[in-house]
């Protein structure tokens, strides 16, 4: 009987791959995966992967000791089941020979669909007035029987006078007709067009790296960044971080959008200019902005941002759902056979 490989695996696969996966190999549970989300240390899940061929992990960190030590024990496969595996210094695996599997798109639907609510809840006030509601804001006074109302046909807020909603928080606007530009046409900002499309959203899609037909071939309008910032009504990101794409979203960007764009945000704060995009918002060169990602995580409780009427904020939720584990793991439990069937991988890191 041929001897099993040795896995050690730190993140969730369907159970359907599993099965699959330890007709293969001996399989041992380690990092967050045995200890639980944010309970791990670089130093817990050098030791507790050390000695395996196969290594499969989800948010731990592997650095340049850690590899070199995995790689000397035997390691020959080594999985992140992230869309950015950054956590790992893919270097030493390039030097070694050793290619980097990752989970690309994983999370696509789960960050597009959230994208879409940001999108909604800037252009309609949605998070002002419901917050706006609960701290009491437009309330009546108390009733001794909340269910003692007159048969009244047409029931309305009230006056539309200083004292309104629609005075206090603003009238928002629809989604329909208006230009949406997306910086960056990959998975994510794919995802998203294609919904801004079902609300009758015109695209303007700028991406340097994506063919012209590729982009069209969605119904959507491959243009370039000048045509892109200055005819939009908003604005969604979609860009990784690499050095070219640090702080790329500055002063130069805001001076060229319309006074009344919305910037959304559901990538990553690192290629937004911190301090010109709290200028351009402070000072009305902008419109507004909803933003799900920041330069310091958890938000400072002093942000700016925070405190700004014309920004929805939420905290880094955007790409993590009940379903995206099932996904990444999908994608994973593939590289994983396909290494085990000596088959090609379809999800490399090239960075």
């Amino acid at each position: 009987m041929k001897m099993k490989k040795k896995l050690v695996l730190c993140t969730q696969l369907p159970e359907k791959r599993l099965e699959e996966i330890e007709q293969y190999c001996d399989v041992t549970v380690a990092g967050e995966l045995r200890h639980g989300k944010g309970n791990v240390t670089e130093e817990m899940t050098r030791e507790e992967c050390d000695g395996y061929e196969i290594v499969v992990l989800g948010d731990e960190n592997a650095g340049t000791d850690t590899l070199n030590q995995w790689i000397s024990s035997g390691m020959k496969f080594i999985g992140v089941a992230k869309g950015t595996p950054v956590t790992v210094d893919n270097e030493v695996l390039k030097a070694a020979n050793i290619p980097l599997s990752y989970t690309p798109g994983r999370n696509r639907v789960a960050v597009a669909e959230y994208n879409i609510g940001l999108m909604l809840a800037a252009a309609r006030k949605l998070t002002l007035s419901a917050a706006g509601l609960q701290k009491g804001e437009h309330l009546g006074e108390k009733m001794s029987d909340i269910y003692d109302v007159p048969d009244v046909k047409n029931v309305i807020w009230g006056p539309l006078d200083e004292n309104h909603p629609y005075t206090d928080y603003g009238i928002g606007f629809e989604l329909y007709g208006k230009k949406l530009g997306v910086a960056g046409y990959g998975a994510i900002g794919r995802e998203v067009a294609v919904r801004a499309k079902a609300f009758g959203m015109e695209i303007l899609a700028y991406d340097p790296y994506l063919s012209a037909d590729k982009i069209e071939a969605d119904g959507c309008k491959a243009v370039d960044l000048d045509t892109m910032l200055k005819e939009s009504d908003m604005i969604s990101i979609h860009l990784p971080v690499v050095d070219s794409t640090k702080g790329i979203v500055n002063k130069d960007w805001f001076s060229k959008m319309k006074p009344t764009a919305i910037v959304v945000n559901t990538a990553r704060a690192a290629v937004i200019d911190q301090k010109d995009f709290v200028e351009a918002l402070e000072t009305g060169i902008i419109g507004g902005a909803a933003i799900d990602v920041y330069w310091k995580e958890p938000v400072p409780s002093n942000h700016p941002l925070l405190s700004m009427r014309n920004v929805v904020c939420t905290p880094h939720m955007a790409g993590l759902t009940t379903d995206v584990d099932h996904w990444s793991g999908e994608m994973m439990s593939q590289e994983v056979l396909a290494y085990l069937k000596d088959e090609d991988r379809k999800y490399i890191w090239k960075r």
